[in-house]
C-alpha cells in the first residue's frame, strides 16, 4: 500500500508508521511540502496523511488517481478539504477529533491573561530600559474578578475554556452559537446563551472566539462588530484566521475601539513579518501553537496513522469525519 506523508511526524508515532509494511512516501524537510511535489508524489497513493496546511481539492485527487481510498488529516478543522469532491469518489475522510480540547484551551486562557495583563508592552519596556520608578498606574491592565466573559462557539473547547476562566473570579458567561446548550448550562450553571451576538459584543469585557470556519462565521468579527464592544474590552481568537477581517481588527485596536486583542491564529499563515498588527503593542500575535503539546501532536499524529492501518485492512476508519 502507498501512503504518502507530508511531514515527519512526532517521534513515537514516526516509529509506529515506519514498522507497518507500507510503501512509505514521506517529505523529510521541516517545512511544507511544496504543491508541486505533493501533487506528483500523491499519483498512485492508496492514502494520504496530510497536514492542514495541504490543500485537498480536485486537482490533488486527480493527481492522485481512482486507487486513494483514504485521506487522514492531522488536524480537527477540516476547511483545507474539499470534503463534497473527496466524498463524490468514495474516499474515506479521517481527522483527530475531541484530542485538542485541553491543549488550546489551556492556549486560549494564556493570551487572555497576556492580552488583559498587557504582557507584550510590559516585556517591551522591559528589554528597552523603560522600567523605572514604581508607579500607580503603569502599565495597568484588567483583571477577571467581577467579569463577564463572551464566548463565541460553546463546543468542546470553549466549554473547556469557560471552565477554566470561571475561578478566576468571572461573574458571568455568555455564549453565542447556533443553539441554546442546556448541558453545558447544567455543568457550567453561570452560563447562559444570548440569541444576540450584538448582546454578548455590548456586554462582554472578554470575548473569545471558539466557533469554527464556515460560511457563516467568515469574517464575522469586521468593524461593525469590534464597534459594539466595550472599549476596555479583550479579543481573543484560537479558532481560524478568516472569523476575523483583520485589516478592521488593525484599524479597531489603533482606533481604541478595543482595549487588547491575542491571536494563535491569523490570515493568511504564516503571517508577514511586515504586517501591521506586529506593530500594535496592544496585540499578542502567537504562531497558531494551540495545539503545540508533546502529549497532543503524538496523540493527533496516532491517530492519522491508526486510520490509515484501519483502511489497509479494510476496517472502519476509528476517527471518520
Amino acid at each position: 500500500m502507498k501512503v504518502v506523508v507530508t511531514r515527519i511526524l512526532p517521534p513515537e508515532t514516526q516509529a509506529l508508521l515506519e514498522a507497518q509494511h507500507f510503501d512509505l512516501v514521506q517529505w523529510q524537510q521541516d517545512c511544507v511540502m511544496p504543491r508541486e511535489e505533493l501533487l506528483k508524489q500523491v499519483k498512485g497513493a492508496e492514502a494520504l496523511i496530510c497536514l492542514l496546511t495541504d490543500r485537498i481539492d480536485t486537482e490533488l485527487l486527480d493527481a492522485a488517481g481512482p486507487q486513494l481510498k483514504v485521506i487522514a488529516t492531522m488536524s480537527v478543522g477540516y476547511d483545507h478539504v474539499d470534503v463534497d469532491a473527496v466524498r463524490a469518489r468514495n474516499i474515506e475522510l479521517g481527522y483527530t477529533p475531541d484530542v485538542l480540547t485541553d491543549a488550546t484551551a489551556d492556549h486560549t486562557v494564556l493570551l487572555t491573561l497576556a492580552a488583559a495583563r498587557r504582557m507584550k508592552e510590559g516585556m517591551m519596556a522591559a528589554e528597552k530600559g523603560e522600567w523605572g520608578a514604581w508607579r500607580p498606574t503603569w502599565l495597568c491592565g484588567s483583571q477577571f474578578t467581577g467579569k463577564t466573559l463572551g464566548i463565541v462557539g460553546m463546543g468542546r473547547i470553549g466549554e473547556a475554556v469557560a471552565h477554566r476562566l470561571a475561578p478566576f473570579g468571572i461573574r458571568r458567561i455568555m455564549y453565542w452559537g447556533r443553539q441554546e446548550k442546556p448541558d453545558v448550562e447544567k455543568r457550567l450553571p453561570m452560563a447562559q446563551f444570548t440569541g444576540s451576538l450584538d448582546t454578548l459584543l455590548a456586554e462582554s469585557d472578554f470575548v473569545i472566539v471558539c466557533c469554527a470556519l464556515t460560511p457563516e462565521t467568515r469574517e464575522l468579527f469586521n468593524y461593525d462588530a469590534f464597534n459594539k464592544m466595550k472599549d476596555t474590552a479583550v479579543f481573543v481568537n484560537t479558532a481560524r484566521g478568516g472569523i476575523v477581517k483583520q485589516d478592521d481588527l488593525v484599524r479597531a485596536l489603533k482606533e481604541k475601539k478595543i482595549a487588547a486583542a491575542g491571536l494563535d491564529v491569523t490570515t493568511p499563515e504564516p503571517l508577514p513579518p511586515t504586517d501591521p498588527l506586529y506593530k500594535l503593542p496592544n496585540c499578542i500575535i502567537l504562531p497558531h501553537i494551540a495545539s503545540a503539546t508533546f502529549e497532543t501532536r503524538e496523540r493527533m499524529a496516532s491517530m492519522c496513522v491508526d486510520n490509515v492501518i484501519a483502511a489497509s485492512k479494510g476496517e472502519p476508519l476509528p476517527y471518520k469525519l
